[in-house]
């Protein structure tokens, strides 16, 4: 029964997107990284992201990230900045030992920008957490 059926709450995972520079095209870029603020590594991490707003959506991006060790980040994506103009969706999968979880992860529309940069603990760099 639905009753029976135990939800684990996620815990010390986030997902960011900081404003960083890139040595490559000598321009700042937006970047989403998934952060593991616990102390065990999670694994088999698959991350779907959108961008909508309306009548506007992006195209699904779907990542999959072996492992994210303890109180480490990975990379997801660069974010161009027309996106940012959107709701920014990352529903996140994973698994710690045998336990699956999932949260949804949102940027709302104008919610990313550089007067909303804070310090993100773990990534080392400024950046936006979402909600």
């Amino acid at each position: 029964m639905k009753k029976d059926i135990e939800i684990p709450v996620v815990k010390d995972v986030y997902v960011a997107i900081a404003h960083e520079w890139n040595k490559e095209f000598l321009s700042k870029d937006w970047n989403a990284y998934i952060i593991n603020g616990g102390r065990i590594p999670i694994e088999m991490a698959l991350i779907v992201s959108k961008g909508f707003y309306g009548e506007r959506k992006t195209s699904l991006m779907r990542h999959a990230i072996a492992v994210v060790p303890a109180n480490s980040f990975e990379k997801i994506e660069v974010v161009q900045e027309d996106v940012l103009a959107l709701n920014n969706e990352f529903f996140v999968t994973y698994y710690i030992g045998n336990t699956l979880y999932e949260k949804r992860f949102l940027f709302e529309k104008g919610s990313v920008s550089e007067a909303a940069l804070i310090p993100i603990p773990v990534l080392g760099q400024d950046g936006v957490m979402a909600k």
